[in-house]
């Protein structure tokens, strides 16, 4: 399969005619309740497949239903396939977004080529001209999410793309926050308390810090969740990504109240809110 090298730098170029805080305000859905939220959207889901072109390759997850949505292109984590994404995508999805689960190049690449590979698949998605998705995305507001290594790739990628609308990291692993300290994308990192491949301590709270005390930011930690809770829709994270979504890919206020941190399933809980 023909690969084209991206540099992370050049592919933020692409992002840079968008701002990080262009105002959108687009409701797709009925009016949110906590309940609704941690179960599947209102949205029927297809799917179509995308060959890779600086990544791996990928799933495109999105609404059977006419209208524009948000892009988010979410990344698997060290050696773990495209697969273990699928949850949180399709449910993401139906929730009204379009979202490309992505196997990386290798199984063992680091944050920093997953963070590459992030922006390498919103470009190639936004440039189809074939499948059901065809019509149904606002290329001005691309988001990225990831778990462990593909989460450290999410903030990698927002530090480095101002121009993209948020981000969503879960149990995010990296050994460096150079890109975090610059970042100005709205990033919800989520972690686990019972997690020792990427501690809260060393990994997700590091990150949370380093991010700028002016951009919109969150830390939930989950009770007792080990680093494998991304691998499926579970809760909070599910919820909280679909919020974080809503609201700053979005823009839609009606989500801010899931964003509180009010939730016995969570350890700990920091922001800079209200959103």
């Amino acid at each position: 399969m023909f690969k084209i090298k991206h540099t992370l730098g050049a592919l933020a170029l692409g992002f840079l005619a968008l701002s990080g805080t262009t105002a959108h305000a687009v409701q797709n859905g009925p009016n949110p309740t906590l309940d609704a939220i941690k179960a599947d959207g209102p949205y029927a889901i297809t799917s179509q497949a995308v060959a890779g072109n600086g990544f791996g390759a990928g799933t495109i997850y999105m609404p059977t239903a006419a209208g524009k949505y948000a892009l988010v292109a979410i990344c698997p984590g060290f050696v773990s396939a495209q697969s273990t994404m699928a949850g949180m995508a399709k449910r993401l999805a139906t929730h009204g977004f379009v979202v490309v689960a992505i196997s990386t190049n290798t199984l063992f690449d680091f944050p920093s080529s997953r963070a590459t590979q992030l922006l390498a698949a919103l470009k190639t998605v936004s440039a189809l001209n074939t499948g059901a998705v065809v019509g149904k995305i606002d290329t001005t507001r691309q988001a990225v999410s990831g778990w462990s290594m593909g989460g450290g790739g999410t903030l990698e990628a927002a530090g480095a793309t101002p121009g993209l609308v948020a981000a969503v990291a879960f149990a995010p692993w990296d050994t460096s926050t150079t890109k975090m300290k610059v970042n100005k994308v709205p990033a919800a990192i989520i972690g686990g308390s019972s997690d020792v491949i990427a501690p809260v301590a060393s990994h997700s709270q590091k990150f949370y810090d380093a991010i700028p005390a002016t951009t919109p930011k969150l830390l939930a930690v989950i009770n007792g969740a080990d680093h494998f809770f991304p691998t499926k829709a579970s809760e909070p994270a599910s919820y909280t990504n679909i919020s974080w979504m809503k609201r700053f890919a979005d823009g839609d206020t009606r989500y801010s109240s899931f964003l509180n941190g009010n939730d016995a399933a969570l350890s700990s809980f920091s922001s800079n809110g209200p959103f």
